[in-house]
This record gives structure tokens, sequence and C-alpha cells, in this order.
């Protein structure tokens, strides 16, 4: 009866000890993804900070109100912080950033109105120490004409300058043949001087070069509007990535509008 007791009495001494064990571990792991998470938040805004400043230095650029999808929450969990602007005279911005503790996103999209420009996409992932970029240019334009050309030779001629960063093999897409210049990159910290730098000397070739592009007239803007439309309207009908997470927690319809009123802002004029 005794030994019993006693045997009781360690046994259950021993389920506290691994308790406190487990406890202590994942205290630990709490803590690290919490420093790692905090880190990573941190390169996440330098990076889409200084893509901002670099737009703002080149066009005046004025916040616009993306209303209920300021502050949206996809599965109870997912909160996306989404700002859009006004390029003067380029067209529509946005840009949505997510903390989910272990990992953090982030995406920047130019969606050109007023001139005969590619579309820009750029979004960066940091999963804990590593670092995946995905930055596209997508063929929205009816007339390639010479200018149109050239910006495509410079941006080729800057993701060339980042040869030395990983590649990323990336899936089959409907959407393929809209790209023109892409980058797929990977990395760890270490790599985030990089993969900012790569999208600020995007984003400046970008820009400059959009300057020497004449503003559409109303009909040619009509006409590029309606390219664009195609595109991300597909988007919607045949799938991707991210589109999918949204159209599973918010339907086809409402991401439809959200995408038209201010991920895209092909509603906004």
């Amino acid at each position: 009866m005794v030994k019993n007791i006693w045997a009781q009495k360690c046994s259950k001494r021993v389920i506290f000890i691994i308790l406190g064990l487990f406890a202590v571990i994942f205290l630990i792991l709490g803590t690290v993804i919490a420093v790692i998470g905090h880190k990573n938040v941190k390169a996440m805004n330098s990076c889409i900070d200084a893509a901002l400043e670099e737009i703002k230095r080149n066009y005046t650029v004025t916040p616009c109100d993306a209303g209920e999808y300021k502050e949206m929450k996809i599965y109870g969990v997912l909160k996306f912080h989404v700002e859009q602007y006004d390029i003067e005279e380029l067209g529509n911005l946005s840009v949505m950033r997510v903390n989910m503790g272990i990992m953090q996103m982030a995406t920047v999209v130019i969606t050109p109105r007023d001139r005969n420009m590619p579309l820009l996409s750029a979004d960066y992932m940091y999963i804990l120490g590593n670092r995946k970029c995905y930055l596209e240019f997508y063929d929205v334009v009816k007339e390639k004409d010479e200018q149109y050309c050239t910006l495509l030779a410079a941006l080729s001629q800057v993701q060339g300058n980042y040869e030395h960063l990983e590649n990323i093999a990336t899936s089959p897409a409907w959407y393929e043949p809209l790209l023109t210049v892409t980058a797929y990159k990977a990395g760890d910290s270490t790599a985030d001087q990089d993969l900012q730098g790569m999208l600020v000397d995007s984003l400046e070739t970008y820009l400059t070069h959009s300057k020497k592009c004449e503003v559409l007239k109303e009909e040619a803007k009509k006409e590029k509007a309606a390219i664009t439309l195609e595109y991300t309207d597909g988007l919607i009908e045949k799938g991707g990535i991210s589109t999918d997470v949204f159209k599973n927690a918010l339907g086809d319809a409402e991401t439809k509008r959200f995408f038209d009123c201010v991920f895209f802002g092909t509603a906004t004029r």
C-alpha cells in the first residue's frame, strides 16, 4: 500500500516535471518566434517604406480611403492592413501587409491607368529566417511601342544585377503569357538589403521610364482599363495563389469588389 502511494506520488512528480519542461520549451519557442517575428516585421516595413519613398520621389501620391478593406480579417486569424493611393498621372497603388507571427507578407501593386506601362506586382514573404520574393511585370497594354520595349529592356538589366540571389522555381499558371520581366528570388535574413534593393531599383527604373511615356487620352485609357480588367477578372475566374485565399474566404463577388475598388483600382475612375 505504501509502495503504491509512493509510486503514485513519483508518477505525478514525473508528469509535473514533463509538463514543466514542455512549458519551458514552448516559452522558449514562443520567445524565439516573437524575436524573429519582430525582426521580420522591421525588415518588411523597411522594404515597403523604401518602395513608397521611391514612388513619392517620382510622383505626387495621394492616400485614398480603402474603406472596409483597410483592416481585413481572413479566416479570423489573417489580418491584412491595406493601404490605397492614387499616383497622379500614373494609376492606382495598393500596399498590403500581414503579420502572422511565424510569417509576414507584404504586397505592392501599381496598376498603371494613365500611361502605356506594365502592371507591377511585388510579393515579399518572411518565414522565420527565410525570405521569398516574387516580382512581376504584367503586359496589360494594347500597343507595345518603342518606349514600352525600352522599359522592359531596362527592367531586365536591373534584374541582372541580382542574379547572385537564389532563384525560386514557380508552377505553371494561366497568366504566364502576360508576364514580361520577372524575378523569383529567395534567401535568408542576410539577403534583406539585396531583396529590398531589387524592388527599389526596379521601381526607380519603372518610374523614370514612365515619365517618357505620354499620358493616354481618355479613349486609350478605357482600352487599357478593359485589358487590365480582363486580367484581374481572370484571376477570380481561373484562380491564382493569393487570389484563391480571398475567394475561399470572401467569395467571388466580394473578392472582385475588393480587386476593382482597392487592390487594382480598376473601378476608381
